[in-house]
């Protein structure tokens, strides 16, 4: 069975990518962390963070669907961050950092629409959801060293705001 891929963002790209591993892991997707939905072609981690090419730090999932749907993956993504808050979470703020889903199909849409509408009335009822959902562009993979940083630096940062809601 082909793979497909997921886009997302939620915040800072490190505890995305480590809480969809550890959830994951088992079903045998694969990461990256990049920058996408800006308008500066392969921008780096600096420019980014200025906020000036409109990228979001996002997560490219490869996932095997008969391993892992993407309904699932969507539905994960909203509770591990706060999807009411526009270009925040927890002490990140700047656009970098919004709730954003990027779509890759005609169907990736539909669910990622019928996903946030379930979940809107589920679990957020009175406040809207902010999470944009937007086809997806250009991803350019961040700089060597935020691949996987949390891992890799286990003793070091921890990405605060990304723990499962209900």
């Amino acid at each position: 069975m082909p793979t497909e891929k997921a886009t997302f963002a939620a915040g800072c790209f490190w505890g995305v990518e480590k809480v969809f591993q550890r959830h994951f892991k088992k079903a045998g997707i694969t990461t990256k962390v990049g920058y996408t939905g800006g308008v500066t072609q392969n921008p780096g981690y600096k420019l980014v963070c200025t906020g000036s090419t409109q990228h979001a730090e996002a997560i490219e999932i490869t996932f095997d669907p008969s391993q892992v749907t993407y309904e699932i993956l969507t539905e994960f993504f909203y509770r591990m961050h706060d999807p009411t808050t526009e270009n925040r979470q927890g002490p990140d703020v700047g656009s970098q950092y919004r709730s954003a889903i990027f779509y890759h199909s005609p169907e990736q849409k539909a669910i990622a629409e019928r996903v946030t509408k379930e979940v809107q009335e589920q679990h957020y009822k009175g406040q809207p959801i902010a999470t944009r959902i937007v086809p997806a562009g250009e991803f350019y993979d961040a700089e060597e060293y935020h691949q996987e940083y949390l891992e890799k630096n286990p003793d070091g940062y921890e990405c605060p705001t990304h723990f499962l809601r209900w």
